[in-house]
This record gives C-alpha cells, sequence and structure tokens, in this order.
C-alpha cells in the first residue's frame, strides 16, 4: 500500500496527447502508517456526568496494581468533551514527564509473539497479527489480563471507515471518499485471506467467531491510537498514554514522547510522555499528533479536522502515460531528476505549487515540435530547460489540460463552496462538519489550481521560451528581442 492519504487527481501524457477526457481520479490504497493516539470522539464514551465512569476507575486500578500509577501521578484519565482525555491532577511544567508506561504493558508484535496465537501469527503483516490479538482478548472479555485497558476503547470514531452509506454520501466528490472506500475494500480483501489461512484452520485458538465488523474495529483502534516513530518500533499500543488529545494550537511535535532506558540499573524499556506546554490542575494534558497531515488524513484516522487552512491539500498526480510515443525517453528523463512514471504533488491551500510540478507537467505534455529537447544530447540538460517554458504551445497545454481537469473535478462535488461556507457556520453534527469541511477545503484548492494556471494563460505572451533563451545565449537575439543579423564585409 502506497503513504498516500488522498486519492488521485490523474493527468497522464496521453491526455495531453489526444482530446481531453472526463477527469476520473483513480484509487490509490493508503499506507498502513501509524502516527499518534487518538481524537476520541466516541458518543459511547461522552458523558455529561462528573463522576468517572466505572471502567475508567477499574482501569486505574488495574494501572495501580501494575505499579504503573499512584496518588502522586501527575495526570489521571478522565471525561472531557472529546470523550476521554488526561486530566491534570496538579500544574505541570513545559516538558515535564507525565507518565512512564513499561514495556510489560505495551501491546506490540512481539506480545502477540509471546502469546498463544504467536506461531500462527508469526508470517502475517505486523499490523494484522496486532489486530487479531486485539480482537482475540477483547471476546475474551473478563478472561483476559488486557480486558481493563479494553473496555474503555470505543466500539467506534468518527473515522470516516465507520461512516454509514448515507454519511458518507455528503462526501461525494472528495478524494476522501475514494480513499475511504478503498481502505475498506483493502480491509476486505484482507480479512478474508486472514479467515482462510488463519482462523477456520486454527478454530482452537480462536474460538469465538471473528467478523469483518471486528477486523474494521481493531483497523481503527491501531490506526489512531498505536505510537510509531519510536525506538525499535513501528507498532505499539501504549495504554494510558493513548489516551491523550490532540490540541491545533500545540505547534510543535518534539519531544512530546519517547522510549528509554528504565534506569542505570535496568534493561527494562520506559515509554515517556512529556506535556509539550504547561498545564494547569484540571486541564487537559494535549498534543501535537501530526504537523504534516492534511485535514483527509485526520479525518480517516482520528476522525476530526481542523480549521487551519494549510490542512486543507489536493493531491495531483501525473503520469506518463505507456501509450505515449515518447515513453521511454521520458521516463528515463524522469528517473534520472528523482522522479518515475508517476509523479505525487500536494497542493496545500495557500501555498506555492511544489518546485518540481511544473516541470514534470512540461515532461509529460512534451511533443511535437519540442520534442527535440528529448534526444541524448539534451539528456543531462533538460530538467534545467523544463524549470523554464519550453514552448507557447506546451505552456498553453498544460494551462488548458490542468484548468479542464479542475473544472471536471469541481463538477463531481453536489454544492458549491458558497453553499459549504453557510453550513461550516452552521451547527452541525461531528461527521457532518468533517464532510463540510473537507469538501469545501478540496473545492479551494481547486479553485486555487484552477487560478494560478487561469493567470499563466493570460502571462503567456509575456514569457520567455527556450528558442528564444537559446537565440540569446548565442547572441543572436538584441536586448529588445530583435534578432542580429551578421553581414560579411
Amino acid at each position: 500500500m502506497s503513504t498516500k492519504m488522498a486519492t488521485r487527481f490523474t493527468l497522464s501524457s496521453s491526455t495531453f496527447l489526444s482530446p481531453l477526457k472526463p477527469f476520473s481520479p483513480v484509487t490509490k490504497i493508503p499506507s498502513f502508517h501509524l502516527k499518534k493516539p487518538f481524537f476520541i470522539t466516541s458518543s459511547s464514551l461522552q458523558s455529561s456526568a462528573t463522576a468517572p465512569p466505572q471502567s475508567l476507575e477499574i482501569f486505574w486500578q488495574w494501572l495501580s496494581d501494575q505499579g504503573v500509577v499512584s496518588g502522586k501521578s501527575p495526570a489521571k484519565p478522565g471525561v472531557v468533551k472529546e470523550g476521554l482525555g488526561l486530566i491534570a491532577e496538579r500544574d505541570i511544567a513545559r516538558n515535564e514527564v507525565v507518565l512512564e508506561i513499561p514495556k510489560k504493558l505495551w501491546i506490540n508484535p512481539d506480545a502477540v509473539a509471546a502469546s498463544d496465537i504467536g506461531n500462527v501469527c508469526s508470517g502475517l503483516k505486523p499490523w494484522i497479527s496486532v489486530a487479531l490479538f486485539l480482537i482475540r482478548e477483547k471476546l475474551k472479555k473478563e478472561g483476559s489480563t488486557w480486558w481493563p485497558y479494553l473496555d474503555i476503547l470505543p466500539d467506534t470514531t468518527n473515522s470516516t471507515i465507520y461512516w454509514s452509506e448515507e454519511e458518507l454520501a455528503e462526501l461525494q466528490g472528495t478524494q476522501l471518499l475514494r480513499t475511504t472506500l478503498g481502505v475498506k475494500e483493502y480491509m476486505q480483501r484482507e480479512f478474508a485471506k486472514v479467515e482462510e489461512e488463519i482462523l477456520l484452520p486454527h478454530k482452537e485458538l480462536f474460538p469465538s467467531p471473528i467478523t469483518l465488523d471486528d477486523f474494521l474495529w481493531a483497523f481503527g483502534i491501531l490506526r489512531s491510537r498505536a505510537f510509531s516513530r519510536l525506538r525499535g518500533q513501528n507498532l505499539v499500543l501504549i495504554p494510558l498514554a493513548d489516551l491523550i488529545n490532540h490540541s491545533p494550537d500545540i505547534t510543535t511535535e518534539d519531544y512530546a514522547y519517547e522510549i528509554k532506558g528504565g534506569g542505570l540499573f535496568s534493561r527494562e524499556l520506559l515509554f515517556s510522555l512529556r506535556s509539550p506546554i504547561s498545564v494547569k490542575s484540571g486541564e487537559q494534558v494535549l498534543i501535537q499528533y501530526d504537523l504534516n497531515k492534511s485535514n483527509a488524513e485526520l479525518a480517516l484516522d482520528y476522525g476530526f479536522i481542523e480549521k487551519t487552512p494549510d490542512r486543507n491539500t489536493y493531491t495531483l498526480t501525473l503520469q506518463i502515460s505507456e501509450s505515449d510515443p515518447f515513453f521511454g525517453d521520458k521516463l528515463d528523463i524522469a528517473e534520472t531528476n528523482g522522479s518515475g512514471e508517476t509523479a505525487d504533488f500536494d497542493i496545500v491551500l495557500g501555498n506555492p505549487l511544489p518546485p518540481a510540478m511544473l516541470p514534470y507537467l512540461r515532461l509529460v505534455a512534451l511533443g511535437g515540435t519540442d520534442a527535440f529537447l528529448l534526444e541524448s544530447i539534451f539528456r543531462n540538460t533538460i530538467w534545467g530547460h523544463l524549470e523554464l517554458p519550453i514552448s507557447r504551445a506546451n505552456e498553453e497545454l498544460i494551462c488548458r489540460v490542468v484548468r479542464d481537469a479542475c473544472k471536471s473535478a469541481l463538477s463531481g462535488y453536489h454544492t458549491t463552496i458558497e453553499e459549504d461556507e453557510k453550513l461550516e457556520a452552521a451547527d452541525l453534527n461531528p461527521r457532518l462538519e468533517i464532510a463540510v469541511g473537507i469538501r469545501a477545503g478540496e473545492k479551494k484548492v481547486l479553485q486555487q489550481i484552477n487560478d494560478v494556471f487561469k493567470q499563466r494563460e493570460s502571462e503567456l505572451d509575456e514569457f520567455e521560451y527556450y528558442q528564444e533563451r537559446r537565440l540569446k545565449e548565442l547572441g543572436l537575439v538584441g536586448e529588445q528581442g530583435e534578432i542580429i543579423f551578421w553581414e560579411s564585409k
């Protein structure tokens, strides 16, 4: 699976070489690349009661029995507006350690390997083995050592993978909808394989029936709660630490958490969580989940979005078509310059186009009388030429095709930007709020792309193209653009 989170807005060289076809995005499945703990919005966890639910008290006692927490712990689980969170028991200073969780309480592939299903799960993808472990332990209920932790996990979140068909219809036209459907199709395929290869042949290890819904639940839990990018740990659930919620106001991810040794005379590893900001007693301890995620990624993983403009992105994929008569030459040039047959460009609202986008666009569209630049004598210099306009025909073509594709993509939504902006000001339920924010953000980025290339179209007569630049280099064009003729004496 690729690492991208959005369905692609795709243009190939065949689009430039033939009449424009109706725009149809290509679905690519996102990677199971886990980030940070999740922003709980499950209605089953929300409560107006001032006292924490009994399951939370049992969970805290379990942690206490394991020697992880005590009455002096800086923070404790509590009911908050997001669902559950970590509440400061006293004032906490910036970068102060909030909690430390020993490895014995981590749920990761090592924990699976040491369990009863370790042998049958050894050849599976790490996330699938951990998912099966979670499901099996949850089905055991009070018979599981992990039950106090599993009992506080939500049955669902506002992640789009849990939305109904009616709710998903509000995402019509968006890249997020295609991505979400792609993820669910991927999950169905993976579950069918697991059922055939693991669950049915080993019924003695999985006495309770495991369903696709169970599998999707575990996937969502891991996607939203697991920590990654840790020393030696690419997939790990940390009970208690994963209750910490996200704040858009925190603009640093540095030093929020780490894995470290237990002490001078201890080999045990500890997961250490610090507060990136100072927190008053009674307030939530919060962190920044990921500064680089788009709103579509936040919605897919955690079930929320931000109002920050630069969280709105749209992914443009350019492709050198195999039917392109210059396919081999173009591919060689692309690979020599760090790209390939396809190249993804994330366009961020309010930001300039990615630097490599225009050169790659010009390469994809290159043809006709400009094809001489594909000859081997230009191989070492052509990318430098592509960074500037090649010819009026080439530049005009990329402007027209990109603008037509934007127009086609915008026609796929069932609302306008203005209609969405009015809805954004209303009091919406969380999932509709996500849908409106996502589609409004995508449309604004598409409009921005269109405006950029509309502006370029208006400047076509002002650009200096390759032939003019070359004549100047040879001294054959004067300062006013006039061609210089040399007469023999």
